[in-house]
């Protein structure tokens, strides 16, 4: 059976990396994550917060973990490059800040241990983001999870993603489910227990089968319909050997359908729903970017009690507690990478990488409609064709992988509206500031 184990605490931490892989810095501090180094100098006004590679190493026994086949280590955000050596053995790197990601760790460990993640937040010219009006805060600033399984397992090597894909297609009053696993390891005999319920808790659909993608009915289905009511369900699978379960992923998903209408605007179930809200980051004054669930609870409070019915998750992947927050809450969400003010030549792996990520491990939420290819990245020119391509390739990767979502940009406000890249996504969102950069308000309503 899975077992998860928060893997927090106690940490040392060092600006240093001398001694680094075969052992801790001399001079460090303990701490607990999530954390930032800075949460102070990235806040000042300066824009000269340290920018470096930073070392975090924790000890720990090998008896001391899940006694299980397989031994992962889950890291929910590093910004915005790491590496894991167990020791003194080089296991995994990782680009992109925002993501999660996991390393294997069982064949590399012993009975008494030492674990170094070194994290870089500096300046390069291959990782996203490295140019924006946003601190790139440098730590381990989400949870570290120890995730121990057995031999046959949920998949948990690609690109982050819970192992469980499920589609909701409303059809009339009903809706019909397409739930997909990924299993590693799946031997003979071994079969999948699918089990949906409502938000009460009651079984409303239930099959025991050897396939990996069945699909289900939900009739008299109750719909997520945004602020009103957003109702979901939940979708179970277990992986069984006999009765013993060896393995269990689930996932809560909402059954509604949209469509944007280019004169009369965003429907939700048929009916107009207008979209009003607010761009979130995902900082606060004196804790930087490494929030605790009760600050990601007190921003969705605020946004609430403004009325708002949509939030732009701006720019780069959120934590995925407040995506959870944004599906109880029935917020529409738009969900992007950073691909910010900047192209970079050298960038495009990370781009796709980043893309795929977010896609991988948020197609679930039924809070998420559209999918946020960049964010004003014609700040150097918009006819540059290594732009244009990388654009194309994003649009077309994110079509492949999610068929029921939408694409978008939003474009800095002086771009033109002919610009060639603004043809390839589904719909085009501008950033104007008249009034606030440049201009005044009065100028608005011309530009429309």
């Amino acid at each position: 059976m899975r077992s998860v184990m928060n893997f927090n605490s106690e940490w040392l931490f060092s600006k240093s990396t001398e001694g680094i892989p075969s052992a801790a810095p001399a001079e460090c501090e303990q701490v607990n994550l999530p954390h930032t180094w800075n949460a102070t100098d990235g806040q000042d006004g300066g824009n000269d917060y340290h920018r470096g590679t930073c070392c975090y190493a924790k000890k720990f026994a090998k008896a001391d973990l899940p006694q299980t086949d397989l031994i992962y280590l889950e890291i929910k955000g590093a910004n915005s490059s790491a590496e894991v050596y167990l020791n003194g053995t080089k296991l995994a790197s990782h680009n992109g800040g925002y993501s999660t990601w996991r390393v294997n760790l069982t064949d590399a460990l012993k009975e008494e241990n030492l674990l170094i993640i070194t994290v870089d937040n500096s300046a390069n010219d291959y990782v996203y983001p490295q140019m924006a009006d946003f601190t790139f805060y440098g730590g381990l600033y989400r949870d570290v999870n120890i995730i121990g399984v057995s031999e046959s397992h949920f998949d948990l090597d690609y690109f982050g993603a819970p192992g469980i894909k499920v589609t909701p297609e409303v059809k009339g009053a009903d809706a019909e489910i397409d739930i997909e696993v990924y299993v590693t390891n799946k031997k003979d005999g071994q079969t999948l227990r699918y089990t949906i319920t409502d938000a009460e808790g009651n079984i409303v659909a239930t099959k025991t089968t050897d396939d990996n993608d069945e699909d289900f009915d939900i009739k008299n289905v109750h719909l997520w319909n945004g602020r009103k009511d957003p109702y979901l369900y939940t979708a179970t699978v277990e992986l069984l050997e006999g009765d013993t379960v060896l393995d269990n992923v689930s996932a809560r998903f909402g059954c509604r359908t949209f469509k944007v209408d280019p004169e009369k605007g965003f429907f939700l179930n048929g009916e107009s729903y207008p979209l009003r809200g607010v761009s979130r980051h995902q900082d606060r004054l004196g804790i930087g970017n490494a929030l605790l669930p009760e600050h990601h609870e007190e921003d969705m409070e605020l946004i609430c009690e403004v009325g708002a019915n949509t939030i732009r998750l701006a720019h780069y992947q959120h934590d995925q507690y407040f995506y959870d927050l944004c599906d109880e809450k029935g917020l529409v969400i738009w969900a992007e990478i950073p691909y910010i003010s900047k192209h970079l030549p050298n960038g495009r792996e990370n781009t796709i990488s980043q893309m795929t990520e977010l896609v991988a491990q948020n197609y679930n939420h039924a809070s998420i409609f559209f999918w946020g290819l960049s964010n004003e990245i014609t700040m150097g020119g918009s006819e540059d064709p290594d732009l244009i391509e990388n654009h194309k390739i994003l649009n077309d990767l994110v079509h492949k992988m999610d068929k029921t979502r939408l694409t978008t940009i939003a474009v800095v406000s002086m771009c033109g509206i002919d610009a060639s890249y603004l043809k390839i996504p589904d719909l085009v969102s501008y950033n104007h500031y008249f009034g606030w950069y440049g201009g005044d308000t009065t100028m608005n309503g011309p530009w429309f």
